[in-house]
Protein backbone atom coordinates (compact mmCIF):
# COMPACT_ATOMS: atom_id res chain seq x y z
CA UNK A 1 0.00 0.00 0.00
CA UNK A 2 1.25 3.02 -1.10
CA UNK A 3 1.48 6.35 1.68
CA UNK A 4 -1.05 7.98 -0.86
CA UNK A 5 -3.63 4.67 -0.61
CA UNK A 6 -2.81 4.56 3.33
CA UNK A 7 -3.77 8.24 3.84
CA UNK A 8 -6.67 8.15 1.59
CA UNK A 9 -7.82 4.91 3.34
CA UNK A 10 -7.01 6.07 7.12
CA UNK A 11 -9.20 9.77 5.85
CA UNK A 12 -12.14 7.37 4.97
CA UNK A 13 -11.68 6.02 7.95
CA UNK A 14 -11.68 8.93 10.35
CA UNK A 15 -14.63 10.79 8.63
CA UNK A 16 -16.73 7.85 8.84
CA UNK A 17 -16.07 7.39 12.79
CA UNK A 18 -16.42 10.97 13.26
CA UNK A 19 -20.09 10.64 11.31
CA UNK A 20 -21.36 7.54 13.54
CA UNK A 21 -19.54 9.19 17.30
CA UNK A 22 -21.62 12.71 15.90
CA UNK A 23 -24.95 10.57 15.74
CA UNK A 24 -24.12 8.53 18.99
CA UNK A 25 -23.25 11.97 20.77
CA UNK A 26 -26.88 13.56 19.77
CA UNK A 27 -28.83 10.35 20.38
CA UNK A 28 -27.11 10.03 24.10
CA UNK A 29 -28.37 13.52 24.64
CA UNK A 30 -32.09 12.77 23.49
CA UNK A 31 -31.97 9.45 25.60
CA UNK A 32 -30.48 11.31 28.31
CA UNK A 33 -33.54 13.86 28.16
CA UNK A 34 -36.43 11.47 28.33
CA UNK A 35 -35.74 10.00 31.72
CA UNK A 36 -38.36 11.92 32.96
CA UNK A 37 -40.74 10.54 30.45
CA UNK A 38 -39.73 7.50 31.05
CA UNK A 39 -40.22 7.35 34.73
CA UNK A 40 -43.60 9.14 34.11
CA UNK A 41 -44.43 6.02 31.46
CA UNK A 42 -43.62 3.78 34.00
CA UNK A 43 -45.82 5.25 37.12
CA UNK A 44 -48.52 5.12 34.76
CA UNK A 45 -48.03 1.69 34.09
CA UNK A 46 -47.89 0.38 37.59
CA UNK A 47 -51.01 2.59 38.37
CA UNK A 48 -53.51 3.51 36.09
CA UNK A 49 -52.66 1.63 32.31
CA UNK A 50 -54.69 -1.56 33.01
CA UNK A 51 -57.83 0.68 33.93
CA UNK A 52 -57.41 2.59 30.74
CA UNK A 53 -56.61 -0.97 29.01
CA UNK A 54 -59.81 -2.11 30.31
CA UNK A 55 -61.98 0.64 29.56
CA UNK A 56 -60.44 0.64 25.83
CA UNK A 57 -61.03 -3.21 25.79
CA UNK A 58 -64.85 -2.37 26.86
CA UNK A 59 -65.16 0.08 24.09
CA UNK A 60 -65.58 3.21 26.33
CA UNK A 61 -62.67 5.25 24.71
CA UNK A 62 -63.18 7.24 21.29
CA UNK A 63 -62.51 4.80 17.96
CA UNK A 64 -60.26 7.52 16.85
CA UNK A 65 -58.38 7.82 19.74
CA UNK A 66 -54.73 7.11 19.45
CA UNK A 67 -54.10 4.70 21.78
CA UNK A 68 -50.38 2.77 21.59
CA UNK A 69 -49.56 3.07 24.74
CA UNK A 70 -52.49 0.76 25.74
CA UNK A 71 -51.67 -1.88 23.39
CA UNK A 72 -50.49 -5.14 25.59
CA UNK A 73 -46.58 -5.29 24.88
CA UNK A 74 -46.55 -2.32 23.93
CA UNK A 75 -45.25 -0.08 26.70
CA UNK A 76 -44.17 -2.91 28.83
CA UNK A 77 -41.64 -3.13 25.59
CA UNK A 78 -40.55 -0.16 25.55
CA UNK A 79 -39.88 0.26 28.97
CA UNK A 80 -37.80 -3.22 28.87
CA UNK A 81 -35.87 -1.62 25.81
CA UNK A 82 -34.70 1.49 27.72
CA UNK A 83 -33.55 -0.20 30.55
CA UNK A 84 -31.85 -3.06 28.64
CA UNK A 85 -30.22 0.10 26.61
CA UNK A 86 -29.38 1.89 29.63
CA UNK A 87 -27.73 -1.28 30.95
CA UNK A 88 -26.13 -1.62 27.49
CA UNK A 89 -24.59 1.88 27.94
CA UNK A 90 -23.56 1.07 31.18
CA UNK A 91 -21.07 -1.54 30.49
CA UNK A 92 -19.53 -0.39 27.10
CA UNK A 93 -15.55 -0.03 27.76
Amino acid sequence: MTRIERITKMEALFDKSEEVIKRLEAALEDFAKIENDIAVLEAYYDKDWRKDFEADEAGKLPKDLKRGVLSEDGIYDLLSDYQCLKDQIRTIE
